[in-house]
């Protein structure tokens, strides 16, 4: 049989016998053992990414990339790469792990079907203002702009689209340490966001010589709001009557939230966090206002808009956080608004503050805690009134049905240690936690929400298997039937790490958002959103994790203490009518009051 020649699979330089796979002397003089020696770039790739502290990087495996894949087990005693099923699902991941570190969550995947997979988990960074990085294992360079096989113009596909706060290609292997330094940089500077980088596979082969390194660790600097700027918003706090705080983004530490909580407790302010941020502000605190963002309680709704100040800290206020632009106006607030953020380009972008600050998250928050409160703080009643609003959202609607969703969030209240991780995707499922679960605070040293303020479906289960695999804390996944089907394979992967998630998956039948809008503009005409679901807890002990399912409020309880005493993790299917469709109010309500419109 004649055998079929190609270029080296490690140097590109010489020929293989492909169909015995019998190596054969490459044409720069290197034998099959030499190659398996030699330094190539992908390990350099890989000690670019230990030089930025980086630990995990979690990817589907491909072809164009494989030099890369052997960096990882040259190193492997110093990095893991954690084997995702889908590229969506590992995009997820590394934009957890990008919330949870504050440094970029790291992703591979090859060419244009990985990377168009991966781009829900690039978009949800980049509005969710997480450091991510995607590499990207593309075609050879002497492929390109053929539409060589799987091939796809990545600048084109993520940055006209906005997704991406830079796409870049590395054509050269010596500019490697180059590249990666400036795409960590630029996924750390001012807003945080998600940086593409292709990587062609000829590249990734060639060889580099030992005096080639990477560039060192990249700390974002810290940005000082100006000192002037501070007087002001000194000034004008003290002038209110009615002030509000929104706090939420990407960035804040351990100490800045504590600085946060220490400025708000000096001006005796109160305190709501943006949509999917609810753990900036320990939601515990007698100051705690409550989450501003989707269903957000009425009473607070009105609040916003009778406050005659609102201080925002951090984030981009955006269409969840301001309840599609009403509680504040586009461009100019009928509030006072200051604005403070960690990027320039963001201030102004959509609305027109009185005072903008342009600083780190840190930096500011330090500076505020340093802030003298007046003597006189006429709004101290107005702080009061606002948290009691917050109590009194606490009370809930009574729900027909055996399972009541109020107790069940009580129960994780309850059972959960302080420092456990709450995650979700988007779904009206997700409303019973935002609204009921108190979230300890980034304060107390550690991040407890992973939500996606893009609203993307799928990202539960895998952001809650990133943080379980890289922490080892407990992890609830609150999970709606359709959600959990978009990732739900990724059990495996916690599986195969020995990962262990509790996955509390709400059983209604249907895409149930929808349902709702659906049933609010086009009532009594579903079409679209009924699920038929496979058995949850059967296809959970298939991953290895253990299945049961709730039927009535009383089964919960012990279910959970179960979960959390098992070694492997659990799947807690709670079977949920669609009539509970909101923490509120039910479906046939919703129809009804739609109909006699």
């Amino acid at each position: 049989m004649a055998s079929a020649q190609a270029a080296c699979f490690t140097c590109g330089g010489g020929v293989q016998d492909r169909v015995s796979a019998r190596p054969l002397t490459c044409a720069n003089g290197l034998d099959d053992n030499a190659h398996m020696t030699q330094r190539i770039a992908g390990h350099l790739l890989v000690e670019c990414l230990l030089a930025q502290g980086v630990t995990h990087a979690f990817g589907v495996p491909g072809e164009s990339y494989l030099a890369a894949l052997d960096g990882f087990y040259q190193h492997r005693d110093e990095i893991e790469f954690v084997i995702c099923r889908q590229e969506g699902g590992a995009a997820f991941m590394a934009e957890a792990h990008g919330k949870l570190t504050r440094r970029p969550g790291v992703c591979f995947v090859t060419r244009g079907p990985g990377a168009t997979n991966a781009s829900i988990g690039v978009h949800t960074a980049s509005q969710d203002s997480t450091p991510m990085v995607l590499f990207v294992g593309d075609v050879a360079s002497d492929q390109r702009d053929r539409e060589a096989f799987q091939e796809v113009d990545y600048g084109a596909f993520f940055g006209a689209f906005g997704m991406a706060k830079l796409v870049e290609r590395i054509d050269s292997a010596e500019r490697l340490p180059e590249y990666v330094a400036r795409a960590f940089a630029t996924a750390m500077n001012g807003r945080p966001g998600p940086v593409v980088l292709a990587l062609p596979e000829d590249m990734l082969t060639q060889p580099v010589p030992d005096s080639l390194r990477a560039t060192p660790r990249w700390d974002p600097p810290a940005y000082q709001p100006d000192a002037q700027g501070m007087q002001r918003l000194r000034q004008m706090l003290s002038e209110a009557k009615q002030p509000l705080v929104i706090v939420g983004g990407g960035g804040w530490t351990p100490e800045a939230a504590r600085d946060l909580a220490a400025f708000a407790e000096a001006w005796h302010l109160p305190v709501g966090n943006a949509m999917r941020f609810q753990d900036t502000f320990d939601n515990h605190h007698p100051l705690y206002a409550g989450d501003v963002g989707i269903a957000i309680n009425p009473r607070l709704g009105q609040r916003i808009k009778d406050a005659d100040l609102i201080l925002a800290i951090g984030p981009r206020l955006g269409e969840m956080t301001t309840s599609g632009y009403t509680l504040l106006k586009v461009p100019r607030p009928a509030q006072k608004l200051v604005h403070v953020h960690t990027s320039a380009e963001e201030l102004g972008r959509v609305y027109q503050p009185d005072l903008a600050l342009c600083a780190s998250l840190p930096a500011v928050a330090a500076a505020l805690a340093g802030l003298q409160p007046p003597a006189e703080q006429p709004w101290r009643g107005w702080t009061e009134a606002v948290h009691m609003d917050h109590v009194a959202n606490m009370k809930p609607q009574p729900l027909p049905g055996p399972v009541d969703m109020h107790a069940i969030v009580c129960t994780l209240q309850k059972l959960l240690p302080a420092d456990a991780a709450i995650t979700n995707g988007a779904g009206n499922f997700a409303s019973w936690t935002h609204r009921y679960f108190h979230f300890h605070g980034i304060a107390k040293g550690h991040k407890t929400q992973l939500a996606p303020t893009s609203g993307a479906m799928g990202y539960g289960v895998p952001a809650g298997i990133a943080c379980a695999i890289t922490t080892g804390r407990t992890v609830v996944t609150i999970a709606g039937d359709g959600d959990f089907m978009m990732n739900g394979q990724e059990l495996a992967t916690a599986r195969q790490y020995g990962a262990r998630t509790i996955v509390v998956l709400l059983n209604n039948g249907v895409y149930g958002t929808i349902r709702m809008h659906q049933a609010r503009d086009y009532p009594h005409r579903q079409e679209g959103t009924e699920l038929v679901n496979p058995d949850f807890v059967k296809l959970a002990e298939s991953y290895g994790y253990a299945g049961v399912r709730v039927e009535r409020t009383e089964q919960f309880e012990p279910a959970l203490r179960d979960a959390l005493a098992r070694q492997e993790g659990t799947l807690i299917e709670v079977m949920l009518s669609e009539q509970v469709i909101t923490t509120r109010t039910t479906l046939d309500a919703i129809e009804n009051r739609a109909t006699a419109k």
